[in-house]
């Protein structure tokens, strides 16, 4: 049986541009079927591979090396701000290949904030529903791990904008949960930002379905496909629809808030699209079991709850998770500095009841300092890690209210990625409780 994407790259000049989880993977998936065929693999860092066809190409010049190809497989996280891409060259990433060539229905979820959540919520109702399914993208299966046992299922797939860049395929079931300042040195503003996320409808067709975020108007991006509204108020819902939506909200304390509200508007709207019955949608939406790193218990120790929402990289996100948590009386916040403007997002602090800021290297330092420098009525802290942050919260959080890490800020200057951060904030409180009390913590 012919596999098309085997056969568009087969008779082509092969490069893997970028090596990590997402690049290992294409190498594999190639490496199944064309055991032969000569590839070369580039990448910034040192890399070894035992294979005699492969050139690797490594250091700061690697970007260089594109002109000598035909199909460039790019991984996600490398920019091509201010990089030229040689005419006659194809861009192209898993993502777009699988959009392309998968025997399956894709239902593509993307935005700033709430992509895994609605990604996972949809996942659930899927299965909920007895219809075959794979949870994959963003986040954390590359595409291509999936693709031959894709045939006949229901791909649902997280989708971040460096593997939407590239994209020429948009999936039958676009969900777009909402769009802030991110990622802004990967493309050199927010209009770069905002068209790659833009492509996981731009090429819809009139039976293709735009689910979005009614409190932003994305009117002038989209001209095609029935287009269904889902956000709080849910203006595309009345009458029975919204008490149903509201009866929703209530089936899992996982999630809190209206931003997960939104979520599961989001989910629901995707599921309409589907045809799913409301009985699965309950299931599925009871049945989520919530998102590591995403408003995560830790646990309560010596009185305070820790919660861990490291995935928050952006100040709107901190916001709506100060908002659920609701009794937040502490705010661990901070990471690198990626030049997006805090100023709101101040204010929105000194407005908000939450009483104890601990700010880490780098943005956290400069959000305390312009804090203190209106003046504000906060307790703030700098520290210089998370050990520092965490012994801190342990012993200036109100005993009965709780302690979020949130930090508005990427991880990159001291963690690989928000993953370790929230790992090592958790080990730290438990340790840190245990050593305390020589007892588990309460749950």
């Amino acid at each position: 049986m012919s596999n098309p994407l085997i056969d568009h790259i087969k008779n082509k000049k092969v490069l893997i541009l970028g090596f990590g989880r997402e690049g290992r993977s294409s190498y594999n998936y190639i490496r199944k079927y064309l055991p032969g065929l000569f590839l070369t693999i580039a990448d910034r860092r040192d890399i070894y591979i035992d294979d005699r066809n492969v050139r690797l190409v490594t250091g700061s010049d690697y970007l260089s090396c594109m002109k000598d190809f035909d199909v460039v497989l790019k991984s996600p996280g490398i920019s091509f701000f201010g990089v030229t891409v040689p005419k006659g060259t194809e861009i192209t990433c898993q993502t777009d290949l699988f959009m392309r060539y998968a025997p399956c229905l894709k239902v593509g979820v993307t935005g700033t904030k709430g992509k895994t959540t609605t990604s996972t919520l949809i996942y659930e109702i899927l299965r909920a529903a007895n219809v075959p399914t794979c949870l994959i993208g963003n986040i954390g299966i590359p595409v291509l791990d999936r693709f031959d046992s894709s045939a006949g299922c229901t791909a649902v797939i997280e989708m971040s904008s460096h593997q939407l860049e590239f994209t020429t395929v948009s999936p039958h079931i676009a969900v777009f949960t909402n769009l802030f300042e991110e990622h802004l040195d990967h493309y050199g503003g927010f209009n770069g930002y905002a068209a790659a996320k833009l492509n996981i409808m731009k090429n819809q067709s009139a039976d293709d379905f735009f689910i979005y975020n009614a409190d932003q108007d994305l009117s002038e991006y989209y001209s095609r496909g029935a287009v269904l509204s889902a956000a709080i108020p849910v203006s595309a819902s009345d009458g029975e629809d919204s008490d149903f939506l509201k009866l929703l909200t209530t089936l899992n304390p996982r999630l809190m808030g209206r931003h997960n509200h939104q979520d599961i508007f989001f989910a629901a709207a995707a599921a309409r699209c589907l045809n799913i019955d409301r009985d699965a949608v309950k299931a599925g939406i009871k049945g989520f079991g919530g998102i590591e790193h995403r408003m995560e218990p830790v646990g309560i120790y010596e009185g305070i709850k820790f919660v861990n929402d490291c995935i928050a990289t952006i100040p709107r996100a901190v916001m709506c998770a100060v908002e659920a948590v609701g009794d937040t009386d502490t705010l661990i916040l901070g990471g690198m500095d990626r030049g997006l403007d805090y100023g709101d997002f101040c204010r929105a602090l000194e407005e908000s009841s939450v009483r104890n800021i601990i700010g880490l290297p780098e943005t956290g330092h400069m959000i305390c300092l312009r804090l203190a420098e209106l003046g504000s009525r906060k307790k703030l802290f700098r520290v210089d890690g998370m050990e520092n942050a965490v012994e801190k919260a342990f012993c200036v959080t109100e005993k009965g209210k709780s302690c979020l890490l949130s930090p508005a800020a990427a991880s990159y200057n001291y963690y690989r990625d928000f993953e370790e951060k929230g790992r090592h904030f958790k080990n730290l409180v438990r340790s840190h409780g245990t050593r305390k009390t020589g007892n588990p913590p309460t749950r």
